[in-house]
């Protein structure tokens, strides 16, 4: 079932239970109680951790940098939207396990999913074959995209960017407020709105409030052509 997956990604997995860990969502679970699996939050847990490192040691090792440059430079690398876009290159989707509601709502391209998924693959990556196949990994299809990462100017915060774009030119600080938020506390999806004055200037979706307000900045840079 995975052998297209594992021909992709250059890793074979003896133990194909764990490698299905990786794609179990916890709503698959609340439909087939009977089933034994485990879903693939702890999974994804200890690949949180992997990519970290991983990530942390590239850049340590490959740049001078001073230390506040690698640190915008790795959280723009495990940004949720990064690692969707690299699930989504890598057809991660196709392999989850949802629940019939889930995948009716578009579960399987919803960017939060993938990007636990890519963190879970991750995680049974380490567990099977341990750090060094694990970094290597995460060096071939994540770190690939750093280059255009710098070049592009996505590793700027854009909340800091908006904030001081924002005082340079209107003299306001911007402040955002929760829209609203949806889903099991476990699986919550918070919309941001970020207001200068009275005025929205921009809207955001997230898996936290914070991941929404960075999202709302984007927006409402773009929206500001700022």
């Amino acid at each position: 079932m995975y052998s297209k997956l594992e021909k992709k990604i250059g890793v074979r997995f003896k133990n194909q239970d764990l490698l299905r860990t990786a794609f179990v969502h916890r709503s698959y679970l609340n439909e087939h109680r009977d089933s034994g699996w485990e879903h693939n939050e702890r999974v994804e847990f200890l690949g949180d951790a992997v990519l970290e490192l991983a990530v942390t040691e590239y850049l340590y090792s490959h740049f001078p940098n001073p230390e506040g440059d690698l640190t915008n430079w790795r959280s723009a690398l495990v940004k949720g939207e990064m690692l969707a876009k690299v699930a989504r290159e890598l057809k991660l989707g196709d392999y989850l396990y949802l629940s019939k509601g889930e995948e009716h709502s578009g579960g399987r391209e919803k960017e939060y999913l993938l990007a636990n998924t890519f963190e879970a693959l991750i995680g049974v990556l380490y567990l099977e074959h341990g750090y060094a196949k694990a970094k290597k990994f995460v060096e071939k299809f994540l770190l690939v995209h750093l280059e255009n990462i710098l070049k592009t100017g996505e590793h700027i915060d854009a909340k800091s960017r908006l904030q001081e774009l924002a005082q340079e030119r209107v003299m306001m600080t911007p402040a955002y407020q929760l829209l609203h938020d949806e889903g099991p506390d476990h699986d919550k999806i918070f919309t941001m709105g970020a207001y200068i004055g009275e005025r929205i200037v921009g809207k955001g979706s997230g898996s936290s409030k914070q991941a929404a307000e960075q999202k709302a900045a984007e927006d409402a840079l773009k929206r500001l052509k700022w």
